[in-house]
């Protein structure tokens, strides 16, 4: 099991991270109010979705949770679009007590498991400005790609209306934004089709592209408030 200190003492807690079903509804608020501290926090929008939306994703056994007892400490949900074509790791989030511990990890491990044997011809892709999530998911075989290699379906970026970045996306006709897709492709072999180059190296050369990006998009950004 995972071991957790709390209050930097030795006492230990075991994180269970599991499929959510419908024991775990009363949950929801919590998991939005998680999602809308630490967009603050990050200053990075991160999209909030209705209490009946995590609430489905509940029921179709399409979540992962990570409970301390009975106590929240994470979450991350799947989502299908294109006809099943493509799925999406969303809504990972780890609330700031249990940080620092490799949960995060676990659920998107967890996450991708489930996308996998649910979806096993599906491409599993993401948007994320997290540093710590890219490098999870280039772990896991995912590697960094442009919008137009994400799916085209609205009801996806649909889902983005809720940042507080999604001017910066209109204004580029979708082709960029302050996120960073990424994406795993059952269909190549090992993960990666680069030879020559680990997944790693190839995830540092995107995210140090990425950061000069970033910030001309948040300086144009700026400019225009």
């Amino acid at each position: 099991m995972f071991p957790l200190k709390k209050n930097n003492k030795d006492e230990k807690a075991a994180i269970k991270v599991v499929v959510a079903g419908d024991e775990h509804i009363s949950y929801v608020d919590e998991v939005n109010d998680a999602i809308d501290l630490a967009s603050k926090e990050r200053g990075t929008g991160i999209a909030r979705r209705t209490h009946e939306y995590i609430e489905s994703k509940i029921k179709e056994g399409k979540a992962i949770i990570a409970l301390d007892g009975d106590k929240f400490a994470g979450f991350c949900y799947i989502e299908t679009f294109g006809t099943n074509k493509f799925v999406a790791n969303s809504g990972l989030i780890v609330p700031r007590d249990y940080r620092g511990h490799g949960l995060a990890r676990r659920i998107k491990q967890r996450a991708f498991e489930l996308s996998r044997a649910k979806f096993p011809e599906a491409k599993i892709f993401g948007l994320t400005t997290g540093l710590a999530v890219m490098k999870i998911n280039s772990d896991l075989g995912y590697k960094p790609v442009t919008f137009s290699e994400l799916t085209d379906d609205e009801q996806f970026w649909k889902g983005c209306q809720s940042c507080v970045n999604y001017d910066i996306l209109q204004r580029t006709s979708r082709s960029k934004c302050l996120c960073t897709g990424m994406l795993y492709d059952p269909a190549w072999k090992n993960g990666y089709e680069k030879k020559g180059k680990t997944p790693f190296q190839v995830f540092r050369e995107w995210v140090e592209k990425r950061k000069a990006e970033k910030q001309a998009l948040a300086e144009n950004k700026n400019e225009k408030k």
